[in-house]
């Protein structure tokens, strides 16, 4: 007798995740209430299951959704606002100062909600966010159906989110508090970076982050410029500022984390902590070339982030998943630094590890929630395929991208994102903000 199900998937390829560098040809997934409850081959599915929905997937690769490990999803409303500069410059002369102009609640909800469409329509399930107006970051994640951890940020400056450290921290975590118990809304600490947060901060931010049993997200070792002025100002690299503050622990996760050397590397691993790995970002602002294959050989859990849409120009995961392969090769000399299946990994069990999520989302295994993103092999540029991993990440782009579905729900079908706003509201946010910010 057979079992009634919500959906079934039934894709050409199945890419788990786990186990590693696996693919299976011809298997389903089947959901019931968001949770994945079987994958088996497509010969017994039909007979076994009672779907509601049959989606059949003949020419496409399904894969776990993916999960944007940094990302400041509001300043999508900055893309282009100022480019090909480094980033001191960048900052200091134009960010910092459009944002205490214009970021408002407004400003937060529009921009999160463009961000929003862009990353489902590119696969990506879930986003690690930074910024202001958290509470108005979550309402529009929630709305939307994606799933989010919101940062609560701290700087000790003050914006027009909060006036001092003390405020920040107070106003993050009554949104906090009210978004508890939220499906898919979940929350960090988000110190911006140690050169924005004085110790005594930092410290704040550690106990707080025990205490709650909460994540960490900050930025960290971005520039050399950044770790030269720690030492000038502080006597200190800033990764020993953290770890004189005790923020250092499986709890955190290090954005950028490029200039390291071979004790911070150790000392990273030794600590459990993970890297978002932002190349986009970093080859834009010049940053620099993260040691990822180093990292790789430390142990340290890496995932991969966009960063914001001001600074990459774009929120994409396939572009990180290639770029993140290249670079590790021609930085180490070796073709085999960064396989494909291990950039794959990072963008999505990953970014799921650094957040503490592995044990409901990250790859497709009995058990967890039906995060999956479904990706067509069915043009010309897409064949011939010989390895639908490697295609994954060396040949297919976010246009690929058929379906979505976030905790069983579709949010994306036939490549059209299923949203409250239309590509034309979407239009017209953006056109009214642009106005404002020149």
């Amino acid at each position: 007798m057979s079992t009634a199900i919500d959906f079934l998937i039934c894709p050409r390829w199945l890419v788990p995740v786990v186990p590693d560098n696996v693919t299976l040809e011809r298997y389903s997934v089947a959901v019931q209430k968001g949770r994945i409850v079987d994958i088996l081959p497509q010969s017994e599915a039909r007979s076994r299951y009672q779907a509601g929905e049959v989606i059949e997937l003949p020419a496409h690769a399904l894969i776990p959704g993916l999960i944007n490990l940094h990302a400041h999803a509001a300043m999508s409303l900055m893309r282009g606002l100022s480019d090909d500069l480094p980033l001191e410059r960048w900052l200091n002369d134009v960010i910092w100062p459009a944002e205490s102009r214009h970021v408002s609640p407004a400003f937060v909800r529009d921009g999160t909600r463009l961000a929003i469409a862009e990353m489902l329509r590119g696969g990506i399930t879930t986003c690690n966010d930074m910024y202001f107006f958290p509470d108005d970051a979550a309402k529009e994640f929630a709305e939307a159906g994606m799933r989010a951890v919101v940062g609560l940020i701290v700087v000790d400056f003050p914006s027009a989110w909060a006036s001092d450290t003390d405020s920040y921290l107070h106003k993050g975590l009554a949104v906090r508090d009210k978004w508890s118990g939220h499906s898919l809304i979940r929350f960090a600490l988000a110190p911006h970076s140690p050169y924005a947060v004085s110790d005594a901060g930092l410290e704040r931010v550690a106990c707080l982050a025990t205490e709650l049993d909460l994540p960490i997200h900050i930025h960290v070792h971005e520039t050399a410029n950044e770790i030269s002025d720690s030492i000038k100002t502080t006597g200190a690299r800033p990764l020993a500022r953290l770890e004189r503050s005790n923020l250092l622990g499986p709890s955190l996760t290090a954005v950028h984390a490029v200039h390291l050397d071979e004790n911070e590397l150790a000392l990273l691993a030794r600590r459990g902590c993970s890297v978002a790995h932002c190349p986009s970002s970093n080859m834009k602002l010049a940053s620099g070339i993260a040691p990822v294959p180093a990292m790789i050989r430390h142990g340290i859990n890496i995932g991969l982030g966009s960063d914001g849409a001001a600074s990459n120009n774009r929120l994409d995961l396939f572009q990180e998943m290639r770029q993140a392969a290249l670079l590790a090769k021609v930085s180490s000399s070796d073709a085999s630094a960064v396989p494909a299946h291990t950039a794959l990994r990072m963008a999505t069990l990953g970014g799921a590890r650094a957040l503490g999520l592995e044990g409901l989302v990250g790859s497709i295994e009995i058990g967890k929630r039906a995060d999956l993103c479904a990706v067509a092999f069915d043009s010309p540029f897409t064949t011939p395929c010989f390895d639908p991993l490697s295609h994954l990440v060396y040949v297919c782009d976010r246009q690929q991208v058929s379906h979505v579905w976030v905790d069983g729900n579709i949010r994306v079908r036939d490549g059209k994102t299923l949203l409250q706003n239309s590509d034309n509201e979407l239009l017209a946010l953006a056109s009214l903000w642009q106005t404002r910010l020149v």
